[in-house]
């Protein structure tokens, strides 16, 4: 849902092959087939495929709990692709909640994806790349497509970011479909403490990434100022206490990074180049 906003407005841009997180180099890739196996290969031995699995399991028993199919579960899988989102479908259909009511919150819960979108598709699209090449990425970014993305991407020729984006989204993303079956078919040998666990492995695995891979100040400035102020406003029960949190985290790490590169940038007056003399 959120491809369609972010596909208008992401543009390639040679800054976006040096930025981000890249700290490993990618192995020698020849051809696009060759790269989307690299992906597959990548993502399965993340540590991001535990993650992915061992909360769809719990997913999987959560939808049996409130009722829903097998196949039902799995094609929410296929189709969502956010497990937060898939939660609050479940859980509000489950329990009666009205079905636009629901609709709203599954998509308030999934614009957290557009942002990472965004940043992500300037450094895989080609300048000669078509809007329906990007769908199928699109729709398999999530958290753990992005991160391992944005380490082997920009060691990548261009032409190869797209088919190993493809093939780490494709990977996890059947990863966590059969998980989801083998949690619905498990539910009954699970302890119910159990699904809450495998749930809280995803925001905690999402943290421990982030700050390992964060490399520019404007990434550790708006993860440690989320650290800070997420916690306040939980304890004063603000409403909304995690957008809220994104939002006066991120703008001040934004300010911070703008100030930064302010200062280390020469003044320019007018009739002068940055450099020259006045």
């Amino acid at each position: 849902m959120q491809g369609a906003a972010s596909l208008a407005v992401a543009r390639a841009s040679p800054l976006c092959d040096q930025m981000g997180m890249s700290e490993t180099p990618a192995a020698p890739i020849g051809t696009a087939s060759s790269a989307f196996l690299f992906g597959t290969r990548t993502a399965a031995t993340s540590v991001f495929a535990f993650v992915i699995v061992f909360t769809y399991i719990g997913y999987g028993a959560l939808a049996h709990d409130y009722g829903f199919t097998v196949g039902w579960a799995m094609l929410s899988t296929a189709l969502l692709w956010a497990g937060p989102a898939q939660v609050i479908l479940v859980t509000g259909l489950g329990a009666g909640t009205a079905l636009i009511e629901t609709a709203v919150a599954v998509g308030l819960s999934s614009v957290r994806l557009l942002p990472i979108v965004v940043a992500l598709l300037p450094m895989v699209k080609r300048e000669d790349s078509r809007p329906w090449q990007l769908v199928v990425p699109v729709h398999f970014m999530a958290v753990s497509v992005w991160v391992e993305a944005m380490r082997h991407c920009p060691a990548l020729p261009r032409e190869h970011r797209i088919p190993f984006c493809n093939g780490a989204g494709l990977a996890l993303l059947l990863m966590g479909t059969v998980a989801t079956g083998v949690g619905y078919y498990l539910q009954s040998a699970l302890p119910a403490i159990f699904g809450a666990a495998a749930m809280f492995i995803t925001p905690l695995s999402f943290l421990t990434s982030t700050a390992r891979n964060a490399r520019l100040l404007l990434e550790k400035a708006a993860l440690g100022l989320g650290l800070a102020i997420g916690p306040v406003l939980a304890f004063y029960h603000v409403q909304f206490d995690l957008l809220w949190t994104g939002v006066i985290g991120g703008t001040l790490a934004y300010g911070l990074h703008r100030l930064r590169r302010t200062r280390l940038t020469p003044e320019t007056k007018p009739g002068t180049k940055p450099g020259s003399k006045p």
